[in-house]
């Protein structure tokens, strides 16, 4: 092994080991001590779909029926699902060891990327280190330095405090990506372009907080690299970069994903600012113009050029969000960890500079002591953030979910709080919403359970209820172990409907009152379509007539899932009469009898799927089968997996059999 590369290996198990001596715990533990973390919506969905392997299409646990693509990127369900299968672990455990490897090798990327785009080893151990150690938000942003005690990194605070598994995942794999990037950029070489595209690749599939980074990223880097270089081909090369990725995401990331990704966007967060966006462009063409004046044919400059211009707009973009509450798109304070990387790159760079006159080392060396003098309170408190639950089989969230699971097997319940996010970790429950506001096909629920979390009137609220084919509802008190207590009134369902469950501490289950307890339904044809869609979510007596048509004196209809894909409807239809499944419409779905394909077709009001199989004792079967587009881009990732392993042969051919035959070599 050459000396370089060996020192370069070195380099890389001594950060590795850094990293695990930092984040240690996490490895071994299964619960935190933290039940109000949104960690609990990525371990239920990875546990859902350890159950459903290879690849559940639908998801009819969450928000009355949705895709189980539309729900999050793949990349952290399945990471956590596998390593908990293949290591008989439970699927809690299998997360955090997921988020704990992409963790450290987000150390080790940071170092290779210092290395790719300055070629200072010196600059890379620095880098990596302050990346590990430091956090600049943390002093920029009161607000953010209060929230994250003894100066733990941000990077680290919001993976295990607010549970940003797949978020700082993604974050963890872009340095490496943007270092082959750079290298692929350079010059031609066909096994860094296959490296870069798998990698940015890896990035979006792990968050899209993590593709927001990628997409400002990559830019840069396309800039810096061809501002110094001048040629054509650097765009070229960059396309190629660009298409393979898409090829390599194609199988999930549809336009139908990105409509619904965009269309819930405004659930959980507030608009773009139009200023903030002028102000942001403003920005973006000054650095332009002056990087150009600049670095303009000049290679040496263009890790500069790079390292300046991610600094600058992720730090516009945080902190006009953090000191003047204007965010340009999204919600800019989640970039708070890309910031920091970004603004340590740039110290580093100084410092780097600073040591290369003779006369300024001596306060390149001041400014080193002085940028880790925080890292100091953070490695006193190292392990801090990752509290041990000391008995979570008898957690609240747990045995509400276990009670529910024993008593009203296969029913919808309305959750809420954080025993709506732990509600499917350890048993497959149905519940009107799910575990995060991601991934809601179905665009009438936000408003409802707005109403029954808020609304004063318990009776509205059994309305909505009833209407979305909930049979019992958690409600948790001012008193109660639960953490945000999202209800306003959560006395309102007392004494109106029956308690079927009381745990004297604050929480109650309340049965709402509904003709069947399935979510299949005989209607009137005629009156269903007669309903209107619900313009606001007061619109009481557009409720009152739909639950009034829904729940009218009726056959029962019972409904039977097989898996996540598949149901069978048993109904008596009368003429004029249409079959409701409560489950939300997607054109994907599929209905059969005796061969026969039967008409589907959304009702007006919420959205749940109509099927017209005329009068008669029937036996429906449903399914619902994979997207065309989901189909096309499997297609498309075969073809991106063949192009990658074209180039990686390529790319081997070129290092290793060129050279050799060159040198009279043998092979």
């Amino acid at each position: 092994m050459k000396p370089t590369r060996y020192r370069k290996t070195v380099d890389t198990l001594l950060l590795t080991l850094l990293g695990i001596a930092l984040i240690g715990p996490v490895f071994k533990v299964k619960y935190l001590d933290n039940w109000s973390s949104i960690e609990s919506t990525f371990i239920a969905d990875a546990r859902m779909l350890a159950g459903s392997l290879p690849h559940p299409n639908w998801q009819p646990l969450w928000y009355c029926g949705t895709r189980f693509d539309y729900i999050y990127p793949p990349a952290v369900r399945y990471g956590t699902a596998l390593i908990a299968l293949l290591g008989h672990a439970s699927t809690a455990k299998g997360y955090h060891i997921y988020i704990g490897l992409l963790y450290v090798f987000g150390l080790v990327s940071v170092y290779w990327l210092v290395m790719v785009g300055s070629r200072s080893r010196a600059g890379a151990w620095l880098s990596a280190v302050a990346v590990a150690l430091l956090s600049p938000c943390l002093i920029l942003s009161r607000a953010l330095g209060n929230d994250s005690p003894w100066m733990i990194p941000q990077r680290l605070h919001v993976l295990m405090t607010y549970g940003e598994g797949p978020h700082i995942s993604a974050l963890s794999v872009l340095p490496a990506a943007l270092a082959a990037s750079f290298v692929a950029l350079r010059t031609w070489r066909p096994a860094a372009l296959a490296l870069a595209a798998v990698l940015c690749a890896a990035t979006v599939a792990n968050n899209f907080y993590g593709a927001t980074s990628l997409a400002i990223s990559f830019p840069i880097v396309i800039w810096a690299v061809w501002l110094g270089l001048r040629d054509r081909l650097v765009l070229a090369r960059a396309g190629g970069i660009v298409a393979l990725t898409w090829g390599l995401s194609a199988f999930w990331l549809t336009p139908s994903y990105v409509r619904v990704t965009l269309m819930n966007l405004k659930w959980v967060s507030a608009p773009a600012d139009p200023m903030a966006r002028l102000f942001m462009a403003g920005a973006i063409l000054l650095f332009c113009l002056a990087s150009y004046r600049l670095a303009n044919r000049r290679p040496d400059r263009s890790w500069a050029v790079f390292v300046t211009g991610a600094a600058l707009i992720f730090t516009v973009d945080v902190l006009a969000a953090l000191w003047f509450s204007v965010r340009v798109v999204g919600d800019p304070v989640r970039l708070s960890p890309e910031m920091d990387m970004a603004l340590l790159l740039l110290m580093v760079l100084l410092i780097t500079a600073l040591w290369k006159l003779p006369r300024l080392r001596i306060v390149a060396a001041v400014l080193t002591v002085v940028m880790f003098i925080p890292a100091r309170v953070y490695l006193q408190h190292a392990y801090s953030p990752f509290p041990r639950a000391a008995s979570w089989e008898d957690q609240y969230e747990r045995r509400i979910a276990k009670w529910v699971a024993s008593n009203l097997p296969g029913e919808r319940v309305m959750a809420s709080g954080s025993i709506r996010f732990w509600y499917d970790a350890w048993f497959d429950l149905p519940q009107t919403m799910g575990g995060s506001d991601q991934g809601m096909l179905n665009q009438g629920l936000p408003a409802s359970v707005y109403q029954i979390y808020h609304h004063d009137r318990g009776d509205i609220s059994v309305l909505w209820l009833q209407a979305l084919g909930t049979s019992a509802v958690i409600v948790p008190d001012a008193t109660s172990p639960e953490v945000y207590h999202d209800y306003n009134f959560a006395g309102k369902f007392r004494g109106l409907v029956p308690t079927i469950f009381d745990d004297q501490h604050g929480t109650a289950i309340y049965r709402i009152p509904r003709i069947y307890r399935s979510i299949g339904r005989v209607v009137d044809r005629a009156k269903i379509m007669a309903t209107v869609a619900m313009t606001s979510g007061v619109d009481v007596e557009a409720l009152k007539n739909y639950v009034s048509v829904i729940e009218a004196p009726q056959p029962e209809t019972s409904v039977t899932w097989s898996g996540f894909d598949a149901v069978r409807i048993n109904a008596n239809v009368a003429a004029g009469q249409v079959v409701l499944l409560q489950e939300t419409y997607d054109p994907e779905w599929r209905a059969y009898e005796n061969g026969k394909q039967l008409p589907i077709r959304p009702e007006q009001t919420l959205g749940f799927m109509l099927i017209d199989p005329g009068p008669g004792n029937h036996l429906i079967e449903m399914r619902f089968d994979t997207p065309v587009a989901n189909r096309m881009g499997q297609v498309l990732l075969a073809i991106s997996l063949l192009a990658t392993g074209g180039l990686l042969i390529c790319g081997w051919r070129l290092t290793y059999l060129v050279p050799r035959k060159l040198s009279g070599g043998t092979w």
